[in-house]
């Protein structure tokens, strides 16, 4: 690790003075810069490293503040609005809830002259997130730039399924028999040991964007083409209407059976990693792999005993798991939907070239590498040079390892790049509401599809 850093330092010194993106006009002036709140302090002491060579490098300031998620997106959804927002910004959910929406409407700076020069050095499928359509002009440019990208894993602790008689080996890889494992076998073992445990920790609320990212995996599990590569809706094709269904009614039997906890119909996007970690769930889908990293963080922090340092260890090591999801019910490989973290400059920023000059500074190799890296592998690299570093290619850490193979196993795009309306479709979470409509109102599946295509069909199909 050591002499990674060094080789990232060498790298910093000898792009010293390469900055030229408006660097005149930034000079001496503040860059207000807005980020999601990490999930532990590593993720936020990385940003401030960044920002402090930054300051050092050019001589301008940066106002950093860090909000959490749903806090991020609603204000900068309100400073949009009000026309001010921040100069740059990226948030873990604004690729699937707000880019492509402010992109269209103009709200947005357009960021080619900073990603065009750097577009080779971008790993397949992650540009494509930020090459949106403007309205105002008419036509498409780069309106944001990916930082990092997650998809979605699954979480289990194998000292508490080898408690309940099992082992790694019992897991099943075919989907029925897969949900059916954690609900009907390993929660009632450990239940009859007087454990107050449930099998999963599968989100329901309609705050939380884990929530859809859960189902819209089930709806890739059914085969379920929601728009083609046009933009233009399939709801209308009877297959995909009873995809929807049964991913549908497929999402809500784990709540049904009650083998998620009750308030899963309550939570936030942390939630899910809580109700984990004090081992309330046995196994829980998660869209980044900041569980075990929390443990590997807290083997790092100087202020923890020794005790506190080896329970981190083993829960790391030997307790934790990674793992992909199981087969389509069809028997195929499941792909993995990839969510890209955009970071963008507004249109109504007041400082424009500051803000194209910070995201300039932050995507080169040696930073955003640094970023990631101290982030401890919660994002998974944008760029070819951070994708085939050590860090992700040598296999030695069991959580990487696995996610890296994930990504290579293939991803698939959010709909919202083939039509930015899905952004308003996300952050309404017309498909977690399909849930409740089912969880909580007791309405049927098919009810709740007919529903949900319907809405769908308004946001999307609208002048």
């Amino acid at each position: 690790m050591r002499q990674g850093k060094q080789i990232l330092q060498a790298g910093l010194v000898a792009s010293l003075g390469a900055i030229t993106i408006g660097s005149a006009m930034a000079q001496d002036k503040t860059v207000t810069v807005w980020a999601n709140k990490g999930f532990y302090e590593a993720m936020d002491s990385s940003l401030r490293d960044v920002v402090k060579r930054f300051e050092k490098d050019t001589g301008n300031k940066v106002n950093l503040s860090f909000y959490s998620n749903e806090d991020l997106i609603t204000r900068a959804v309100s400073a949009v609005a009000a026309g001010s927002p921040p100069d740059f910004s990226f948030g873990l959910t604004y690729d699937v809830r707000t880019t492509g929406k402010w992109a269209y409407e103009g709200k947005l700076a357009d960021v080619s002259d900073v990603v065009g020069p750097m577009k080779d050095k971008f790993l397949p499928g992650t540009l494509e997130t930020t090459y949106l359509f403007n309205e105002k002009v008419g036509k498409k440019a780069y309106y944001a730039v990916p930082i990092g990208q997650n998809i979605l894993h699954t979480f289990y602790w194998r000292d508490m399924l080898e408690e309940a008689g099992f082992t790694q080996a019992d897991i099943p890889t075919e989907w029925a028999e897969y949900w059916s494992f954690w609900c009907d076998k390993v929660q009632p073992a450990l239940r009859k040991k007087g454990q107050r445990t449930y099998g999963i920790g599968l989100p329901y609320s309609v705050q939380a964007s884990d929530t859809f990212f859960g189902l819209l995996t089930f709806l890739n599990a059914h085969n379920v083409q929601v728009v083609d590569e046009d933009g233009k809706l399939l709801l209308d094709d009877p297959k995909n209407r009873k995809g929807i269904e049964l991913a549908l009614a497929d999402y809500s039997k784990v709540y049904e059976q009650k083998c998620t906890p009750p308030s899963s119909i309550n939570w936030g996007d942390v939630d899910n990693n809580v109700n984990f970690n004090n081992r309330t769930t046995v196994m829980t889908p998660n869209a980044t792999i900041s569980i075990p990293a929390s443990y590997l963080d807290a083997m790092n922090k100087q202020d923890a005993t020794a005790e506190q340092k080896e329970i981190a260890r083993k829960n790391y090591h030997e307790n934790l798991v990674t793992a992909a999801f199981p087969k389509k019910p069809d028997g195929s490989v499941l792909p993995n939907l990839t969510s890209v973290k955009t970071g963008m400059v507004f249109a109504d920023a007041k400082n424009i070239e500051g803000g194209k000059q910070f995201m300039e500074y932050l995507m080169r190799d040696e930073n955003v590498t640094s970023y990631l890296e101290s982030m401890l592998g919660v994002w998974y690299p944008v760029t070819k040079y951070g994708a085939d570093r050590p860090f992700w290619t040598d296999g030695k850490d069991p959580h990487r390892a696995v996610a890296r193979k994930m990504f290579e196993d293939g991803v698939v795009p959010f709909q919202f790049v083939y039509n930015w309306r899905f952004t308003i479709v996300n952050a309404e979470n017309v498909w977690a509401q399909a849930l409740a409509r089912i969880s909580q109102d007791n309405v049927s599946p098919a009810q709740a599809t007919d529903e949900m295509i319907k809405r769908i069909q308004t946001i999307v199909e609208q002048p």
